[in-house]
């Protein structure tokens, strides 16, 4: 392949995948303000007019503002490659890090990570204290959000550079099978990672309780002993710091595995609901699914690792994309080069790992059902759409692209065949 070639296909999959973004978020605004005023008939004995009003006027803010998001980030991506800011930065750094040339490495990415998330500071703040406050959901002051924000680059970086810094030696120094030994190094970080973030990482960022005795424990540990699932305690977060929206998961890993309740969550939801909805989560256990998608995710970083090898080798792929190696060398170039321009090649698979999630959604639903009372898993769901807000109209193509979980409208239905053939 030809520098030429890789830029038009560049420029090309870039527009492509930007215009269809910017599509899709127009289509979203004009289904869902066109059925702003009517409750849909599943719904209209369980959900206001109004009710299904705010989550209309929410769902709009959001998409706007991604709008925003997508043709910045456009020109962000860019202005890193073709319009030379990468180049621009390898050579500062090159000249500052001459006698290390390692630590000039993991400094330059670093710094694009950072200049990233500095592009995205003025949306996180204004989707945190506009949009959510404008809808009743936040409850973060501008304090909290900027101790999050250091927090979070601490930890980021005593966790996250040393791995640069492996990667990177490996790279230089392992030879063409570097791939591998990366690959293994990230996969034992990440298995790492998941062992010891329930217990170390996320109290940093919040507070847990041990869930208190009552009717709503009784009932999870029944469920617990009912589907022979082992955790590590049962937890409850104060969600309600920062959001009013509420939720439940799983964290860890093994013996780790921990199941964490929002206290949103535990203050709206009745016992047999909350039942219900860790029934379902217990439903993805039941299903593998966690497990596959660990799996997956490792794989296809081992493909993407592979690829990145063989690119880093090409002097098309750097030329084509508007950077010539500089005093740094190629290994740290070639990596932010590449996990740069990946998403934009990637995008027309998003509706396949939507498909792949909803499915999961269904089993997880069938598998509640078995367990628990179908109707206090539909009346949960239904407090959640209301309480988070969630459209109850989304456009059934930005859906399918985007969308994790299945419409609520279908996943309602769903939920109601399952009962009819349950036993």
């Amino acid at each position: 392949m030809t520098p030429t070639t890789l830029l038009v296909l560049f420029l090309a999959a870039l527009a492509a995948t930007t215009v269809l973004q910017l599509w899709l978020a127009r289509r979203q605004m004009h289904h869902v303000v066109a059925h702003r005023d009517r409750v849909p008939p599943a719904f209209q004995e369980r959900i206001s007019v109004q009710a299904h009003t705010r989550a209309a006027d929410y769902t709009v803010a959001r998409t706007r503002l991604g709008i925003v998001e997508t043709l910045v980030g456009v020109v962000v991506l860019l202005g890193f490659t073709l319009l030379g800011g990468l180049q621009v930065l390898d050579a500062a750094l090159g000249d500052l890090f001459a006698a290390a040339p390692l630590a000039g490495q993991v400094a330059f990415v670093a710094a694009v990570i950072a200049i990233g998330a500095l592009v995205d500071l003025p949306f996180s703040w204004y989707r945190q204290f506009h949009i959510e406050s404008r809808f009743g959901f936040n409850r973060m002051t501008p304090a909290m959000f900027f101790a999050d924000m250091a927090k979070g680059a601490a930890l980021g970086a005593l966790l996250g550079l040393p791995l640069v810094a492996a990667v990177l030696w490996l790279m230089a120094r392992a030879g063409g099978q570097w791939w591998l030994w990366a690959w293994a190094v990230w996969v034992s970080f990440n298995l790492v990672v998941l062992v010891l973030y329930p217990r170390f990482i996320a109290p940093i960022f919040n507070k847990f309780e041990p869930l208190p005795p009552g009717p709503v424990r009784e009932r999870v540990e029944a469920l617990l002993t009912r589907c022979g699932f082992a955790a590590n305690g049962l937890f409850v977060m104060d969600g309600s710091r920062r959001s009013s929206h509420g939720n439940a998961y799983f964290t860890g890993l093994g013996r780790s595995k921990r199941i964490v309740f929002f206290d949103t969550l535990l203050a709206r939801l009745e016992a047999g609901e909350i039942e219900a909805v860790l029934a379902h989560e217990l439903g993805h256990f039941h299903h593998h699914h966690v497990l596959r998608r660990i799996v997956t995710s490792f794989a296809l970083t081992l493909a993407a690792l592979w690829a990145l090898a063989w690119l880093a080798q090409q002097d098309w792929f750097y030329a084509g994309l508007g950077v010539t190696p500089g005093p740094l060398g190629s290994e740290a170039l070639a990596l932010v080069l590449f996990f740069l321009v990946l998403p934009v090649f990637m995008f027309p698979l998003q509706p396949l790992w939507s498909q792949l999630s909803r499915r999961d959604e269904y089993q997880a639903d069938r598998f509640a059902v078995r367990q628990t009372e179908a109707q206090d898993l539909t009346h949960a769901l239904v407090k959640l759409y209301e309480d988070n807000a969630s459209t109850l109209t989304p456009d059934p193509l930005h859906s399918a692209f985007y969308d994790s979980h299945p419409p609520a409208a279908v996943r309602i239905a769903r939920l109601e065949q399952f009962a009819a053939d349950s036993p």
